[in-house]
C-alpha cells in the first residue's frame, strides 16, 4: 500500500530508482522538492500531444540522471521550463532562494532568449545558441541537460505538425548532433542524428533501414561466430576483457554513401566488434592477436589512444577480412575510455570528483572558451555562425609540429591556422611554412600526420590583410583582426571611412562629410560601438562587414539628409534594359547569387568565354532572348562588345551578392586551367592526385605538345569560388615540373 506522502512523488518513482542504483549519495529530499515545484507551476499546461506538461521535464531529468550528473543537475532538469513558460508565476531569484546559486546558473543558461531586441528570427536563433555556448563555457552541465532537452523533444517529435517536425529535426542535425559529437557523447549524438533523418529524408532513412535488416538476415550468425573465435583466443591469453558485437546506425551508413558515393555493399564497417580490457597495454595485446587471426585491410588502422580526438576519445581501430570474406571492424579500449566514448565530458562526473575534474574539464573546454573570446568585435550573426561551423562541428586533422606535438584543427584549415594554433606571435611573425621538409605556399592545407614548420623572422611586419581570406578557424581570423585592431588603428579608420563612403555611393546616396559623420554615428550607436570611429576601425581591421549595414546606412540616411526625390521618367535605354531583364527572368530558371543593378535575385546564366566565379569582378550583357550573361569584366569580349553602339545599351552593372558563399556552398562553377609542364612520365597521374586529395571533380583533361619536352595540360575543374581557385592553382604550382598554372584555354 501506498502512504499519502510517496504518493505524490509516484510520477518520479522511476527517476527516483535510476538515482538510487547508482549508488550515489543524492539530495533527494532537494529533488523531490524541485519536483514539486515544477509540477505546481505547470500545472493546468499540456503538451501537444496532450500529456501534463511536467512529464516532460521528468522524462529529461531521468535522461540526465542516466549520465549520473550531480543533484543539481536533476534538479535544474526538472525546473528548466519553469523561468520560461511559468514567468508570471516564479522567476531567478526564487529559484536561487529555494534550490541555491547553481541550480539557478544552470536555469538560467537554459532559459531562451526572451527579451532580446534583435531585427528578424534567423537573428534571434543565432543569439540563442550564442547565449548558450556562453552559459556552456562557465557550467557544460548546461549543455548536457540542453542535449537531453533535445532528446526527449526528438522522440516525441511526431505529434508535431510537418514544417515544425522538418525545421526541429533540421536545427538538431546542424547544431545539438555535432555539439554531442565535440563532446563525445556517442550515445546521445546517435540516436539525434537518427532521429533527424528519419524527419529529414523518411524515405531514405526507410530504405537504409530495410537494406540494413536484410543483410543482418542474411548474416545474423557472422557477430557470433567472429565473437566466439576472439573470446577463445583472448581467453587462452589470459586477458580479462568484454566483448560488444554492433551494426552500424541507419545515419553513419546513410552520411557515408552519400558521401562518399558508395553502395550499401561497399560499406566496409558494416559489422564491428568491440573489445573492452582493463589496460593500455592489453589493448595494443589485442590488437596484435586480432592481426594474427584475421588480414587486415591496408590502410584502415587508427591510433586513438596515442593520438585522442579533440572530444577525448580514445581507442584502436582496425579494419579485418572475416574468414567467410565478410570485414567488420574491430574496436579495441579500456573501460575508462569506452565510458568516456559513451558519454564524453559527462563521464567526469561517475568517475572523478573535486578540483582535479574541474581543471581536467576546464582543459576539454577550452574550445569553447576560444569562440567566445572571438566574439570581441564579430557582431556579425552570420560569421559567428560560420565560426561555429568551422571551429565545433568540422571533421578535424591532425598535423604534428617539429617536436612531435600534435595539434588538431578543422579540415580544411591552412598553414596559418597552424601558426596561429601555435600561439598568436608565432602567426604574426610568420614568413612561410614548410610540410616535410618542403616549403609550400601560405594557403597550403596540410592533411592528416603531415609534419609542418612554421618559418618566422623578428623583422616580419606583422600579418597581411589578405590572410583574413585564406584562413579558416575563427581563433585565426580573431588574432590577425586583434594585431591589425592594436598595431594599424590609423590606417582602420581610414579604410573603414571609405568603405562607408562607397556603400553610400553605391546605394545612390550623396551627402556632405559632416553629414556622413553624423549618420555614421548614429549607425554606430544602433549596433552599441560608440562613436564613428570605433565603426570606422572595426570596419577597417575586418570585425564587422559593411554589407551588413547597407540598410541602416540607408535608414540613417534619410533621416538626416531626406530621402531621395522620386526618379524621372525612363529614359529608352533604360526601358530597353528593363524589358530585356523582364524576358530574361522568364527564359532562365536557375538562381545564381548575382546581384543585378542592385536586385538581388535575379535570374542569369554564366558566360562559356570566360567562366566567372564568385570573387571575381563581373559585369552583365542582356542578351536577345536568352538572358543576362554574365562575363568577367576582363573578358575579351566585354571589351571588343562594348565598342559596339549597338551592344554598349545592354551592358548592366552586376556584381556577387556578398552572402552568396554562405548560402550556396554546395553550388559548383567551372574553372579552365591550363597547366604548362616539362613532360614527364607520370605527370598526369601527379596533377591528378593533387586535385583528388583536394576534392577537385575533373570535368574535362585533353593534353597538347608545346615544344620538344613541353606539355600544355588543359584541364576543366569544379570549383566554389575565386579563393578556392586560387588555392588549386598554388596546389598544382607546387608539383614537380610544373612551370606555371593560367586561367582559360587560349
Amino acid at each position: 500500500m501506498v502512504t499519502e506522502p510517496e504518493e505524490k512523488y509516484i510520477p518520479i518513482k522511476r527517476l527516483l530508482d535510476i538515482l538510487t542504483a547508482t549508488g550515489k549519495n543524492y539530495n533527494l529530499d532537494k529533488i523531490k522538492e524541485a519536483y514539486l515545484y515544477a509540477a505546481q507551476l505547470h500545472e493546468g499546461q499540456f503538451r501537444v500531444s496532450g500529456e501534463p506538461y511536467i512529464s516532460h521535464p521528468i522524462a529529461v531529468a531521468e535522461i540526465v540522471a542516466g549520465l549520473e550528473l550531480d543533484g543539481d543537475s536533476i534538479c535544474a532538469a526538472l525546473l528548466h521550463d519553469t523561468v520560461e513558460d511559468c514567468a508570471d508565476k516564479t522567476d531567478l531569484r526564487v529559484i536561487r532562494d529555494r534550490f541555491g546559486e547553481t541550480v539557478a546558473e544552470l536555469v538560467d543558461g537554459l532559459t531562451k532568449i526572451v527579451q532580446l531586441q534583435v531585427e528578424d528570427k534567423e537573428e534571434a536563433h543565432i543569439e540563442n545558441l550564442r547565449k548558450m555556448l556562453l552559459a556552456m563555457s562557465r557550467d557544460v552541465r548546461v549543455i548536457f541537460i540542453k542535449l537531453c532537452d533535445r532528446l526527449h523533444n526528438m522522440r516525441t517529435l511526431s505529434v508535431k505538425k510537418d514544417s515544425k517536425r522538418r525545421m526541429t529535426a533540421l536545427e538538431t542535425m546542424q547544431v545539438y548532433a555535432p555539439l554531442a559529437h565535440r563532446l563525445g557523447m556517442q550515445r546521445i549524438k546517435q540516436e539525434l542524428e537518427n532521429l533527424s533523418l528519419s524527419y529529414l529524408d523518411p524515405i531514405g532513412y526507410e530504405e537504409v533501414k530495410h537494406d540494413i535488416e536484410k543483410k543482418y538476415g542474411a548474416n545474423q550468425n557472422f557477430i557470433e561466430n567472429v565473437r566466439a573465435l576472439v573470446d577463445e583466443k583472448l581467453a587462452q591469453n589470459n586477458i580479462h576483457f568484454s566483448l560488444e558485437g554492433r551494426i552500424k546506425s541507419v545515419y553513419s551508413i546513410y552520411r557515408k554513401m552519400y558521401n562518399q558515393n558508395k553502395s550499401f555493399d561497399e560499406i566496409y564497417d558494416f559489422y564491428a566488434l568491440r573489445i573492452i580490457v582493463d589496460t593500455e597495454l592489453e589493448c595494443y595485446t589485442c590488437l596484435g592477436i586480432i592481426h594474427e587471426m584475421f588480414n587486415s585491410i591496408p590502410g584502415r588502422f587508427k591510433d586513438y589512444i596515442s593520438t585522442p580526438k579533440p572530444n577525448m576519445y580514445r581507442s584502436l581501430h582496425t579494419t579485418v577480412i572475416g574468414r567467410d570474406g565478410i570485414p567488420f571492424e574491430v574496436q579495441i579500449r579500456t573501460w575508462e575510455m569506452h565510458h568516456i566514448a559513451e558519454y564524453g565530458i559527462a563521464a567526469h562526473w561517475k568517475y572523478k570528483s573535486g578540483e582535479r575534474s574541474k581543471e581536467d574539464i576546464d582543459k576539454k573546454l577550452e574550445w569553447i572558451a576560444r569562440l567566445i573570446e572571438t566574439e570581441d568585435g564579430a557582431r556579425d550573426p552570420d560569421e559567428f555562425m560560420q565560426a561555429i561551423k568551422t571551429d565545433i562541428f568540422h571533421d578535424e586533422t591532425f598535423i604534428f609540429t617539429p617536436k612531435g606535438d600534435v595539434i588538431a584543427l578543422p579540415q580544411g584549415a591552412t598553414v596559418i591556422d597552424f601558426a596561429y594554433a601555435i600561439h598568436s606571435a608565432v602567426g604574426n611573425k610568420m614568413i612561410g611554412a614548410k610540410i616535410n621538409g618542403m616549403i609550400v605556399p601560405i594557403d597550403r592545407v596540410p592533411q592528416n600526420g603531415e609534419i609542418v614548420e612554421i618559418l618566422t623572422s623578428s623583422a616580419s611586419r606583422g600579418p597581411s590583410r589578405d590572410w583574413l581570406k585564406i584562413v579558416k578557424t575563427s581563433e585565426a581570423r580573431s588574432k590577425i583582426r586583434q594585431w591589425f585592431k592594436k598595431e594599424r588603428r590609423a590606417d582602420n579608420i581610414q579604410l573603414g571611412r571609405s568603405m562607408i563612403d562607397t556603400e553610400l555611393k553605391r546605394i545612390g546616396r550623396q551627402s556632405t562629410e559632416a553629414q556622413r559623420l553624423e549618420i555614421a554615428t548614429n549607425v554606430a550607436h544602433r549596433i552599441g560601438i560608440q562613436g564613428a570611429e570605433d565603426l570606422y576601425n572595426t570596419i577597417g581591421y575586418g570585425g564587422l562587414s559593411v554589407s551588413k549595414l547597407v540598410t541602416k546606412l540607408r535608414d540613417e540616411f534619410d533621416r538626416v539628409v531626406g530621402a531621395p526625390e522620386a526618379p524621372s521618367a525612363p529614359t529608352y535605354v533604360e526601358q530597353v534594359q528593363a524589358a530585356a531583364k523582364k524576358q530574361a527572368s522568364k527564359n532562365i530558371k536557375n538562381n545564381s547569387g548575382i546581384i543585378v543593378d542592385g536586385e538581388r535575385g535575379c535570374q542569369v546564366k554564366f558566360a562559356k568565354c570566360c567562366n566567372p566565379l564568385p570573387g571575381d569582378p563581373v559585369v552583365g550583357f542582356i542578351t536577345k532572348g536568352f538572358g543576362i550573361s554574365i562575363h568577367k569584366q576582363d573578358c575579351p569580349n566585354v571589351r571588343n562588345s562594348r565598342t559596339s553602339p549597338e551592344n554598349a545599351v545592354r551592358w548592366v552593372d552586376a556584381r556577387w551578392d556578398d552572402s552568396f558563399d554562405e548560402r550556396s556552398s554546395s553550388s559548383m562553377f567551372e574553372a579552365h586551367l591550363q597547366i604548362h609542364a616539362n613532360d614527364r612520365n607520370l605527370l598526369l597521374a601527379d596533377v591528378s592526385l593533387a586535385l583528388a586529395d583536394m576534392k577537385v571533380a575533373i570535368l574535362n583533361i585533353f593534353s597538347q605538345k608545346a615544344g620538344e619536352r613541353r606539355v600544355i595540360l588543359n584541364i576543366t575543374v569544379s570549383c566554389k569560388n575565386r579563393e578556392h581557385y586560387d588555392s588549386i592553382v598554388s596546389r598544382l604550382k607546387s608539383i614537380n615540373d610544373v612551370i606555371d598554372v593560367v586561367r582559360g584555354f587560349s
